[in-house]
């Protein structure tokens, strides 16, 4: 049978009275619509009347060929509409383009009215707490000329299309029915549908259970299905939700989920909990583990206090330790005059949630009989200390006390080719050592170079002084009496105010985000000095160790000396006050920052009060709008940098598009170079959890004509690629180390550094060519002093922490790495203030696994890397140059100087020969061959001719055999490689490594945890041996660095670290101690100054003509 060539007949039967003829031309074109739908839309009005006809008994199948139609015009709304009204006829199971393309219309549409509607009742029924009413009139008036959509008095509910809601429900019937759930999960987290997401969760567990019931086998180890969409889940959470309403919403109901399950999974329960800020969940999952009574359980209370330390708030952990029960013991910690009451910042906890979350706990601890919490009260007082930090930092400071790799070799080069008398040369040989040996306790370089120290002055002195901080960062048992000659004491006025400041400036980087103990002395320093330099010390100091507390207290402090208007010491209280109050959005504070700042005159001022309203901001994304749009609108261009710089803290991480558009256009709009530059910039904070996605960004921008913004694309590359080594961002870089402005070139060098770190030639083998460039721009007698700084700061960096550092802006569990943000984006500050460059220390994360057993000891056992040991091995050392022999110059001889040689030689010999010939000797002479004579040329060339000794020729050749003997044998060893090798405990162990580590199944130790790195708890398989432990060699007792004492943390009497003199020669340390008459000398400005010029007299021209 011929099928047909055209519709026309089938569209002349609608036109016929009888309604089954009509019916049955609908069934007809229904058939070949996707065939003759150019010839029916010439009629689609005639179908579309059937449709809308009360009598017509196909109504259904009329609108289902008018919405293929339609569709085949590409009117994709109206097809959907008419699609809805085909009822049954629209099957959602079928795979063709048309249903396809339906449904993911509906489910656009769904999800576009769900998302309006979830956000109109979430503001109406949640007012924000955060206002622009509690501002100055100036700021508020500017705020509030950009309205968010939800302000829209005229904005209403809009009721969903019972026809569309029936679609998605089906949808969601047939994924569940299919067992498919993950994309109907997917839809009802963004439809805010969070009943479908619940119940598929639930009904994928109980299936799960029901098929291993069934089953009754023991091969057993199927991972239950509800488990993985939870994780699933809570990746989506973590990873793509961009709303933090939507987000908390989510956790809540994962929390609720895990903890109903038999054997609930505490770290992840964790993640949720940091997030939610629920200090009280916390603390009850610590005592359910605890109360459990089981080896297995305390490991897990021990690794998810760890992990709560590395990623959680200084408040956050007090509030969690203070809610643990109290033993007898157990004396009571203070905030140092931190109140937790006070603090801004309630808790986001919905009471009811949280008495039905209590409810779970407690019902999954009473099932243990032995009171066991009661009885060990050890346990809660070691869960304090790691809650504490103290742990962490002690085991951090033993890995790098004893794999400290630094190479001295390079950073004495650095200080051979900078002059020391440049000011902004001493601080770049400053800022490289402290990276290279920060957290490491070696300061040896101050001892050997004290010539080189005695030439800081001022600010210098400030930098060197403070750089200790950084050397000994962590080192919180000594770090109080290492520091002890530099600090300010009470009624001695001797000592250098730079110096002062300085150390207390190091003493907060010494116990940096964990200050406890050292926030009195710090307060007691800080107010009982008028001095405006040892102020600035002393606020930084107290911003740094007082990190995100919250206290009150400590605010009213800094805001005390604010008010005396220095512009030295205001602009570190402005970011001091920023670093207490981190991420709380205390309103009174933003109020008392931004009124100052209107009234002050001072731009120093101004901006530590922009960068700390910025730094108060962290985290609060939708709740910080209306400060970031009041910021923007300021006429001070330092505010609008502030606003930037709150977009960057508020949506940090985050991968917000909302937040990307308003940079990249601040980043072409504004007028303001600053402004610009930092708006660039910040893309790298709101990306680094993507950064594959920066260098697309920015490619356009590093192109930019505007040296300023090129700057910006290079820090955004290296903030967001840091240690990972991308090549992209490397391929970016490369042309702008050759930038012709200095600041470019520096930026670059630096982000180089970043992205490079721990990196050798094995994993990148342009690292190689890179630190010869590094070392090449600092030798440079030409180049510019900012590109110098920038490769000094990058030599630091790339070797940091002694090789054994990464910089890492989020923790191995994925959570935010708050202190190494604020780390960075104050690092960032270097361009106006260069003491501020020592924050990058906080960002520096040591990359190793330390394993802990159940007494957190640390174990003598070794784990499995199943990889070629030379792929993650320590960069070489630079090969220190000997001394060379002076090198023999070649010699020109004349040609005439050559014969006349010839001829004595020869007449010396004939000569020889007559004697012994007189004298009847029998013996005979062997004489030497001599060359063969050339006869000269002849002429005028004869004159012009000369022959050159080259007598060098043949060491060059023997240097250039070696250096090609050396690769050939690098290459041979590596060929040689066995994959695979062991690797003790407390070694480094980079992120890219983890995936090749493994734990022998035969082992003593298992981890209780996938190994992320990091401190890592471990099962011990046979508690009943002895175990045996490692010594911790930087628990060495130091004396105070007075004069005539020993030498600082975990030194030898010789005063060398054990480590460094077996792994990299004497660099010895008791560089504190050797340092305290240079740094405490004061300063004599006198001899410094320049000269006056010579008074002189103007005579006019007139006056001339009249002599």
């Amino acid at each position: 049978m011929v099928g047909l060539v055209s519709a026309a007949g089938l569209i002349g039967l609608l036109d016929e009275p009888n309604d089954e003829i009509k019916c049955y031309a609908l069934k007809q074109l229904d058939a070949s619509v996707h065939q003759f739908w150019a010839e029916l839309a010439d009629h689609v009005s005639k179908i579309e009347e059937l449709y809308e006809s009360s009598d017509f008994p196909e109504k259904e199948l009329a609108a289902l060929v008018t919405s293929k139609i339609y569709y085949h015009l590409q009117e994709y709304d109206e097809s959907m509409a008419f699609a809805l009204g085909a009822g049954d006829l629209f099957h959602i199971t079928a795979k063709s383009e048309y249903e396809e393309t339906m449904i993911e219309k509906c489910i656009e549409k769904y999800i576009a009215i769900s998302t309006q509607n979830a956000n109109i009742l979430e503001a109406s029924s949640n007012p924000p707490t955060f206002s622009t009413e509690d501002f100055p009139a100036s700021f508020r008036s500017s705020s509030n000329r950009k309205r968010s959509l939800l302000d829209s008095e005229d904005l209403e509910v809009e009721k969903i299309d019972p026809r569309l809601e029936n679609v998605v429900e089906k949808l969601f019937r047939s994924c569940f029915e299919t067992k498919d759930y993950r994309p109907a999960i997917g839809i009802a987290i963004e439809a805010r549908r969070l009943d479908v997401v619940e119940e598929g969760i639930r009904l994928a567990s109980e299936r799960g259970k029901r098929a291993a019931k069934g089953r009754q086998t023991n091969d057993g180890a199927e991972k239950d299905q509800g488990l993985e969409l939870m994780e699933y889940v809570l990746e989506i959470a973590m990873s793509v939700v961009q709303e933090i309403t939507l987000r908390n919403k989510l956790l809540r109901l994962l929390v609720d989920l895990f903890l109903a399950q038999p054997s609930p999974d505490y770290f992840s329960i964790s993640k949720c909990v940091i997030h939610l800020d629920d200090h009280s969940l916390a603390a009850k999952i610590l005592q359910d583990l605890i109360s459990k009574g089981d080896s297995k359980s305390l490991l897990m209370a021990y690794q998810i206090a760890f992990d709560l330390d590395s990623s959680a708030t200084q408040e956050f952990l007090q509030k969690v330790a203070s809610e643990l029960p109290a033993s007898d013991d157990d004396s009571q910690e203070t905030d140092n005059g931190s109140s937790v009451a006070a603090t801004a910042g309630d808790s986001m906890d919905d009471d009811d949630d949280a008495n039905e979350r209590t409810k779970l706990l407690s019902s999954g601890s009473a099932k243990s009989s032995t009171p066991y919490a009661a009885t060990q009260p050890k346990y809660y007082r070691a869960i304090r200390q790691i809650l504490r930090g103290t742990k962490s930092i002690e085991l951090n400071l033993e890995f790098l006390y004893r794999n400290n790799h630094t190479d001295m070799t390079i950073l004495n080069k650095v200080k051979e080719s900078l002059e020391a008398r440049n000011s902004i040369f001493h601080n770049a040989v400053t800022f490289s050592n402290a990276f290279m040996n920060a957290g490491t306790t070696s300061d040896g370089f101050f001892r050997q170079n004290l010539e080189w120290l005695g030439k800081a002055v001022n600010w210098s002195k400030f930098s060197a002084t403070a750089a200790l901080g950084v050397i000994h960062k962590g080192n919180l048992s000594q770090g109080m009496k290492l520091l002890e000659p530099y600090l300010p004491r009470q009624g001695v006025a001797a000592g250098s105010a730079y110096s002062q400041g300085g150390s207390l400036y190091a003493l907060g980087l010494i116990y940096a985000n964990h200050g406890t103990d050292v926030l009195d002395f710090l307060r007691t320093q800080f107010k009982n000095t008028s001095d405006e330099t040892v102020q600035h010390g002393g606020a930084l100091g107290l911003g740094v160790a007082g990190m995100a507390t919250g206290s009150l207290l400590l605010y009213e402090e800094l805001k005390v000396v604010l008010w005396t208007d220095s512009a030295i010491a205001g602009e570190a209280v402005g970011l001091a006050m920023g670093l207490v109050m981190l991420g709380t959005g205390n309103i009174k504070a933003l109020e008392d920052m931004i009124q100052y700042s209107h009234e002050t005159q001072h731009e120093k001022i101004i901006r530590g009060l922009a960068v700390g309203m910025a730094l108060i901001m962290f985290g609060r994304q939708e709740a910080a709008d209306d400060l970031i749009n009041g910021l923007l609108e300021d006429p001070d261009p330092i505010l609008r940098y502030g606003g930037i710089l709150a977009i960057a803290m508020a949506y940090c991480g985050s991968g917000t598009n909302k937040a990307i558009r308003q940079l990249l256009h601040v980043a072409v709009s504004d007028v303001n170079d600053d402004v610009r530059r930092v708006a660039v910039l910040s893309l790298g904070f709101i990306l680094f959890r993507k950064p594959n996605a920066v260098p697309r960004m920015v490619e356009l921008l590093s192109e930019s004509y505007n040296p300023h913004v090129r700057y910006g694309a290079s820090m955004a590359l290296g903030i967001a690629c840091a240690g990972t080594g991308l090549d992209e961002a490397i391929d970016l870089l490369e042309p702008m180390l050759k930038d012709p402005t200095d600041f470019v070139r520096q930026g670059a060098l630096i982000s180089m550094a970043m992205i490079l770190v721990q990196h050798n030639e094995q994993i990148n083998p342009k690292v190689a060519t890179i630190r010869k460039m590094f070392e090449k721009v600092v030798g440079e007698k030409h180049e510019d002093a900012m590109a110098k700084f920038g490769a000094a700061a990058a030599l630091g960096i790339i070797d940091a922490g002694g090789r054994n550092v990464t910089i890492g802006l989020q923790t191995p569990t994925g959570s935010l790495n708050v202190s190494g943000i604020v780390g960075m984006v104050v690092f960032t500050q270097y361009w106006y203030w260069f003491p501020l460059t020592h924050f990058l220390s906080l960002s520096f994360v040591p990359t190793s696994i330390i394993g802990l057993d159940e007494n957190l000891n640390i174990p003598d056992f070794r784990f499995y890397c199943n990889t070629k040991p030379s792929l993650f091995d320590y960069p070489p050392k630079v090969e220190e140059a000997t001394e060379k022999a002076v090198e023999k110059v070649a010699t020109a001889v004349l040609s005439t100087t050559n014969k006349a040689r010839q001829r004595a030689k020869r007449s010396e010999k004939e000569k020889a020969a007559k004697e012994a010939a007189n004298k009847g000797d029998s013996m005979q002479i062997d004489e030497a061959p001599s060359a063969p004579v050339t006869p000269a040329p002849s002429g005028a060339a004869a004159g012009d001719k000369m022959d050159i000794e080259e007598e060098g020729a043949s060491e060059k050749k023997d240097e250039g055999a070696t250096e090609q003997e050396k690769t050939a044998e690098k290459k041979a060893k590596a060929e040689k490689e066995t994959p695979g090798y062991w690797i003790d405990n407390l070694s480094r162990v980079l992120p890219q490594q983890l995936k090749y580590i493994s734990f022998p199944e035969d082992g003593r130790y298992v981890p209780v945890k996938k190994p992320t790195g990091g401190i890592l708890l471990l099962h011990d398989r046979h508690p009943d041996q002895p175990a045996q432990l490692m010594e911790q060699k930087s628990r060495k007792p130091a004396a105070s660095a007075g004069p005539g004492n020993a030498v600082a943390v975990g030194i030898t009497p010789a005063g060398t670290s054990p480590m460094l003199t077996a792994s990299q020669g004497e660099v010895g340390s008791g560089g504190a101690e050797a340092a305290i008459h240079i740094l405490n000398a004061e300063d004599d400005d006198g001899d410094e100054d320049a000269p006056l010029p010579h008074e002189f007299e103007y005579e006019s021209g007139d006056e001339g003509d009249d002599d």
